[in-house]
């Protein structure tokens, strides 16, 4: 059996971005196999390109249509996931900006992004989580100092989109160490420190045991969306073709 690389591994040996190897994936000149949410390549194929065999370019592929992720199907169901798993839920484009209303927030989430500034904070750090280089969700500590992670939304090898799961601890926070960045926060967005004193006792502190569930949850609800995705590309395209050919016989 050929070797298989991880698409970190192809990256580096060929010196490219992620889009461009989701690129190659997308028109053929990369053949990958899906293992759960990970893709894995023929090392045989990516030698090939390193001896020259193959060009690493730009693809004359038509684009994946803007609208590939269907929202009135995706909000339902992220509200559902946020609900079901005691998280807060937002789907982002690969710009950080949020695709779909913010699924069971938090008050103390709903305080900062109901600030201008904190709003554009939340988005930095969607951002953030777009442009890390691990395909499973990881935890880390977003700009107001609770917990959340993404999943990655991918069609046909290409990202469109990422689902964010957070708004809590993973363990009890320091009084004193909280007072002070709630005391930061409240000046820095221009918000009522006791408002966010008292949303901040709401906030939800989840054991290992939890946030592991929650991570497998996250990948499962992408992967939906995925699929669901894909079915509409794959719809739209036909729909393209049928149009063409009845331009052609007029």
């Amino acid at each position: 059996m050929d070797n298989l690389y991880t698409a970190k591994q192809v990256q580096d040996l060929l010196n490219v971005d992620r889009t461009t190897i989701y690129r190659m994936l997308k028109d053929g000149r990369l053949t990958g196999v899906k293992v759960g949410q990970h893709w894995r390549f023929a090392a045989r194929e990516v030698n090939d390109i390193l001896a020259g065999t193959v060009r690493v370019g730009e693809s004359s592929e038509t684009p994946l249509p803007s609208n590939a992720l269907p929202l009135h199907c995706v909000q339902p169901v992220q509200d559902v996931f946020a609900e079901v798993a005691e998280v807060g839920a937002v789907t982002a484009d690969k710009d950080g900006n949020a695709l779909t209303r913010v699924s069971n927030s938090c008050d103390f989430c709903k305080l900062i992004m109901g600030s201008d500034e904190g709003r554009v904070a939340c988005n930095e750090s969607w951002q953030r989580l777009v442009s890390q280089e691990d395909e499973s969700p990881e935890f880390t500590t977003c700009h107001a100092g609770l917990q959340y992670a993404r999943a990655r939304i991918e069609v046909q090898g290409e990202l469109i989109a990422i689902l964010v799961a957070g708004q809590f601890y993973i363990q009890e926070p320091n009084a004193d160490e909280e007072n002070q960045r709630i005391e930061a926060l409240a000046k820095k967005y221009r918000i009522s420190k006791d408002l966010l004193v008292q949303a901040s006792k709401q906030i939800s502190v989840l054991d290992d045991q939890k946030v592991s569930q929650i991570s497998g949850w996250l990948e499962r609800v992408a992967g939906t969306f995925e699929q669901i995705s894909s079915e509409r590309v794959n719809l739209m395209g036909r729909l393209r073709q049928i149009a063409e050919m009845s331009a052609l016989n007029q």
